[in-house]
């Protein structure tokens, strides 16, 4: 499938989710408990980021058991974790930032790919491979709302994918900008939730973000 059907689905992916929230887990168990009470609240397409040794295992677990969770390897950082990911059943790889050499290896990748970047320069160069639905990252460190301003005009046909630094407050900020598909975020999954296994109030702020995500687009 040529990289411009990739993004059509990559887009409409992101489109439907509205807030991917990225998650990171010490074990497959966490991982099952997260995704469940994330779908509970209304989120059913998720971030898996590849930063810890169980990442994979976690994934194909998901894929395997909770069959209505998008699940996207986040965190890919070499050309080996592309197959790895695949074949793990991942749904679409992220990259918190995209060099040339990886780029490539993505623009051939049989899955959808949203590729990282933090400077005009990046997104001319993913743009240049046949990506124009890409993750702006680190969001709020790299300008926020301001960057994505500012890259609207000379870059009418990119769409972004903010993440880091997004919070609960300035949810519907981000999603209102005309350039912006979809946010990142993790703010219903604070540390001290998970390590207390306290999964209703994970469930309830994934529903109050689900919410926002309804009102910012009059749905």
């Amino acid at each position: 499938m040529p990289i411009a059907q990739h993004q059509d689905t990559a887009e409409r992916l992101l489109r439907d989710a509205g807030l991917l929230p990225v998650i990171t887990v010490d074990s497959v168990d966490q991982a099952r408990r997260i995704a469940a009470a994330l779908l509970e609240g209304g989120l059913r397409t998720l971030e898996l980021t590849l930063r810890t040794p169980c990442a994979l295992d976690a994934l194909a677990a998901l894929k395997r058991e909770l069959p209505d969770v998008v699940v996207g390897a986040g965190t890919v950082l070499a050309p080996a974790q592309i197959r790895q990911s695949i074949d793990a059943g991942a749904d679409f790889l992220v990259t918190p930032g995209t060099p040339p050499a990886l780029a490539d290896a993505l623009a051939q990748a049989p899955i959808p790919v949203v590729p990282g970047g933090a400077t005009p320069a990046e997104f001319i160069g993913l743009m240049a491979r046949g990506f124009r639905v890409c993750k702006l990252f680190p969001a709020s460190a790299v300008g926020g709302l301001a960057m994505l301003k500012g890259l609207a005009g000379p870059l009418p046909d990119l769409r972004l994918c903010p993440t880091g630094g997004i919070t609960e407050a300035t949810a519907a900020e981000y999603l209102a900008q005309p350039n912006v598909v979809c946010i990142g975020g993790s703010w219903m999954l604070p540390k001290a939730w998970l390590e207390a296994g306290d999964w209703a109030r994970v469930s309830a702020s994934a529903a109050q973000a689900a919410a926002i995500v309804r009102g910012a687009r009059g749905g």
